[in-house]
């Protein structure tokens, strides 16, 4: 449920930001983002609440979000559209990557049924330590981008050199799971 309340925030956010209504758009993402933390905490601590439907729409809710995000916040120029290209390039690469793994990993007879059936987990994926600060600096950059406008420093140097720092977390991110490849999926062979 909180996976889909963050993916039904993401077209939200975008509009609030393309019509430029920053205001609401920072509480609405601080909202998102409360959702997120919650949804991690009760993952964790709450073995009941753990699902296989879950944890496959949790990374996916996220990503939908920071694309929204990111292509907005383009839209309104608080964001270089090369970081965007960057970064939406590198996620659709991880996204092709995951289906490449799922069609190697799931048993023969491979079937569209059980392909896209969540809860027929065939791999598990960990991110790489790069991978995590990178997630963490693309948040940081959003929320940065998203509060510009709000407290007049859409100009700032500072912004300028978060926007650099996040190119390369995102390159390093790129390499780290081509470098590391193999070791970043854990297969499952109880199936």
């Amino acid at each position: 449920m909180l996976s889909m309340t963050r993916i039904g925030l993401a077209p939200v956010l975008g509009y609030l930001i393309i019509e430029e209504d920053f205001n609401v758009a920072l509480g609405v993402f601080a909202l998102a983002g409360l959702t997120d933390l919650l949804d991690g905490f009760i993952a964790r601590n709450w073995a009941n609440q753990k699902s296989a439907l879950g944890s496959a729409l949790d990374p996916l809710a996220d990503k939908i979000l920071i694309s929204v995000l990111y292509v907005s916040l383009t839209y309104a120029d608080l964001i270089p559209v090369p970081l965007t290209y960057m970064i939406i390039s590198r996620d659709i690469m991880l996204i092709a990557a995951v289906f490449y793994v799922r069609y190697r990993t799931l048993p023969t007879p491979r079937t569209l049924a059980k392909y896209f059936n969540p809860c027929y987990a065939t791999a598990r994926l960990k991110p790489t330590f790069i991978s995590k600060v990178n997630t963490a600096v693309q948040l940081i950059l959003v929320a940065a981008s998203l509060a510009a406008p709000v407290f007049n420093y859409a100009d700032s140097v500072y912004l300028h050199i978060l926007w650099y720092f996040t190119a390369f977390t995102t390159a390093a991110s790129a390499y780290s799971y081509y470098h590391y490849g193999r070791k970043t999926v854990q297969v499952i062979k109880d199936r």
